[in-house]
């Protein structure tokens, strides 16, 4: 069997820990014909310890490789395969990837954003910051709290170069306004709690 085809088998096995190990047998000693079937799973995989080291294997090939394919993966019909292209892409930290993710800013699945925001955080060309927090401000209010939070996070990343959109959002009406205020109290103390003022 080929290297390509036995991991497959072996990431599809139903026991959790035995795929974490073919995951990790595979970013120990990696081969460029492992790319796909770590790409395949990780768009299937239910288990968060396996794909986080579906990812960490496939940060072991190189990067030349690797970067085109999971760009690519971006536009995959399934959330999973895209939140996890988006995980995976912030573990190989290319600036390459900047404009392919924050293309997904707005993705309509909550995990994908999610993963973008993070990532593009990350990511973003220190000239480009600021247009960041600017574009970020528009999903101010999504979700539920952990959504919130993660988005809040995102803000942090950025730093102060996110104070001006922040505070502008601030002075609006609704749950947009009450998140950016409680995004901006997260910038002036990072290890605050996370609450939204009474509405």
């Amino acid at each position: 069997m080929d290297p390509a085809a036995a991991l497959a088998e072996a990431l599809a096995v139903d026991d959790s820990s035995d795929r974490l190990q073919a995951a990790l047998a595979a970013g120990t000693r990696p081969e460029a014909a492992y790319l796909e079937p770590l790409v395949a799973r990780c768009a299937i995989e239910p288990d968060f310890y396996v794909r986080d080291m579906l990812t960490w294997a496939l940060t072991r090939l190189p990067g030349e490789l690797v970067l085109p394919r999971i760009i690519a993966e971006l536009d995959a019909d399934a959330p999973q395969a895209r939140s996890q292209a988006l995980h995976t892409l912030s573990k190989l930290r290319d600036g390459r990837a900047w404009q392919a993710v924050a293309s997904h800013l707005h993705d309509p699945d909550d995990e994908v954003a999610r993963a973008a925001w993070r990532t593009a955080a990350g990511l973003v060309p220190e000239e480009q910051r600021s247009r960041l927090a600017e574009e970020l401000t528009a999903e101010l209010g999504r979700g539920g709290l952990e959504v919130m939070r993660s988005l809040s996070r995102a803000f942090v990343e950025l730093g102060e170069t996110a104070t001006p959109a922040l505070e502008a959002a601030a002075t609006g009406e609704g749950i947009a306004a009450r998140h950016a205020g409680a995004t901006l109290r997260l910038l002036e103390d990072p290890g605050s709690t996370f609450f939204l003022d009474p509405a």
